[in-house]
């Protein structure tokens, strides 16, 4: 029998932008794993993020940053490996062997190379009133019509379950409308984001800066 997974000794600390998908998707592991966690809301519009008191955190001035203690670790796919190894190591988070775990670090890495311009951008400048550069909506439906694909083999992007990369990919890829990106012609990462929305402990991403 595995021994009980450890508890937090106190709140997790969570340095946010609430309406950031980066920051999401460790909020979201966060509520589905039923840690107990404070949020910090980050004020970057004002540059709180550059002040002293903040790059002491992280020194690239960026969020999401998770404390647990004397931790301090920024970057949202390594605070999401973090999460999941030290309390839920056998919750199906991680990646069960080698297939897994490539499949998994390569769709994070499709998560910073195509979701971020693709997806992210095109958003931001939505939300903030900016005009939308054609090619980088095409490169999102480049990426999504990879997604549709894989979804066609499995449920979730790497297996039969959710993973990390499900979670990493969720916030910016439902709301990649908002930046022209539409998901019509994807029935089946509609019916994957419908999953993700279904899991326990499910938030969701704010659509306003």
């Amino acid at each position: 029998m595995n021994a009980p997974a450890p508890r937090p000794t106190a709140p997790l600390r969570l340095h946010r932008l609430a309406a950031s998908g980066h920051c999401h998707r460790v909020e979201l592991l966060l509520s589905m794993l039923g840690l107990p966690y404070t949020l910090v809301d980050v004020d970057l519009p004002r540059g709180e993020n550059k002040q002293p008191a903040f790059l002491a955190l992280n020194a690239l001035g960026q969020v999401p940053v998770l404390e647990d203690g004397e931790l301090v670790l920024p970057e949202s796919n390594a605070i999401l490996v973090y999460l999941a190894t030290r309390y839920a190591p056998d919750a199906g988070w991680l990646p069960r062997d080698a297939i897994e775990a490539a499949a998994q670090q390569r769709w994070f890495s499709l998560s910073v190379a195509l979701l971020g311009p693709g997806a992210a951008g095109p958003r931001f400048r939505a939300l903030t009133g900016q005009p939308i550069d054609p090619a980088a909506q095409a490169l999102g439906h480049t990426l999504f019509a990879r997604v549709e694909e894989q979804l066609s083999r499995t449920p979730f992007l790497v297996a039969d379950r959710p993973m990390l990369a499900d979670l990493a990919f969720y916030g910016y890829t439902s709301q990649a409308p908002i930046g022209g990106v539409s998901l019509s012609d994807y029935p089946r990462l509609r019916a994957w984001l419908a999953r993700i929305e279904a899991l326990p402990g499910f938030l969701p991403l704010p659509d306003k800066l």
